[in-house]
């Protein structure tokens, strides 16, 4: 019988700390279609938290707000995010929240999508 070496908590965190690159990365392939912006430089991810099952396959469980509750397509960017981010090589399972708390303005904007819409 051959011992499986335990996964440090080293190398589970910087399995951790890639993943969530690469789920950053897919949630930048979500723009929000009346800005032409990604959602992540527009501040609407407010936290993203990865569990890792183990150092290869991840839980991901999102919150994110819209920049209006009145948004035409409410109901459709939590499933883009979904989307997205449940195509990353790596993902289990993925819960994606719509929250309204804080309300979204424009000072979560990153400098990048600042500078995208001249808003400096």
């Amino acid at each position: 019988m051959t011992d499986i070496p335990a996964t440090s908590p080293e190398s589970l965190a910087e399995s951790v700390a890639i993943f969530g690159e690469r789920v950053i990365a897919r949630l930048k392939t979500v723009f929000d279609p009346e800005i032409p912006v990604n959602i992540f430089d527009l501040g609407l991810i407010y936290k993203v938290d990865i569990d890792p099952k183990d150092g290869e396959r991840f839980n991901v469980t999102i919150d994110m707000t819209l920049t209006t509750p009145n948004c035409p397509i409410a109901d459709q960017i939590p499933l883009m995010v979904r989307q997205a981010v449940g195509s990353a090589e790596g993902v289990d399972d993925i819960a994606v929240n719509l929250v309204w708390d804080p309300p979204w303005d424009k000072s979560m904007m990153s400098d990048e999508a600042r500078m995208q819409l001249d808003l400096f």
